[in-house]
């Protein structure tokens, strides 16, 4: 199964002040440029998935946000929420998401079984946990112009050195940069 990373982090890195907070998203870069109906690929990346991997830390902030049904941007996708601590959603996720505490790989094979092709993982310690186990095969970190001194880190510690291949780099018009990597463990 393709696993692939799209996530957005400050230029130096983080995806999260310290306190969690991504507000910063949304004032950095030019406000004022023309976006027309660029979205950053993002459309175009989520019809690429059939299913989504996210932990519980970003599950946790995508409920904070307390979307309405019309700014809920997954449809109807699958969306498996990673945790040994919480065993059921928030309220306002239930019937968005499932939870599920065990082995990574096992889940995968068990996704993989029951036909679903490419997998969306979202979240710093899950998008880590991937990598160490080798499955990541793509990532699309689009770089806000910020810097936050601090902060959650993109990476935790890495078990080994990683390749990044074919990288490709899209410069917006709001400041905003995107580079697509392939992953290569070899």
């Amino acid at each position: 199964m393709k696993c692939s990373v799209y996530i957005a982090t400050s230029a130096d890195g983080y995806i999260a002040t310290s306190d969690g907070g991504v507000d910063w998203l949304h004032t950095a870069g030019n406000l004022e440029a023309d976006m027309g109906s660029e979205d950053m690929g993002f459309k175009s990346f989520i019809d690429s998935v059939d299913c989504m991997i996210m932990g519980r830390k970003c599950m946790e902030m995508i409920s904070s946000f307390d979307l309405t049904p019309e700014q809920w941007p997954y449809g109807d996708m699958r969306i498996v929420v990673l945790s040994n601590t919480i065993k059921e959603p928030p309220e306002n996720l239930k019937d968005k998401v499932e939870m599920y505490s065990g082995d990574i790989c096992e889940l995968m094979k068990s996704l993989e079984n029951q036909g679903y092709q490419h997998a969306y993982v979202d979240g710093g310690a899950t998008i880590t946990s991937f990598i160490n186990l080798k499955l990541i095969n793509e990532m699309i970190i689009t770089k806000a112009p910020i810097l936050l001194g601090a902060g959650i880190p993109l990476f935790g510690e890495l078990n080994q050195t990683v390749k990044l291949t074919n990288s490709k780099a899209v410069a917006f018009p709001n400041d905003f940069t995107q580079i697509t990597h392939s992953v290569d463990y070899s």
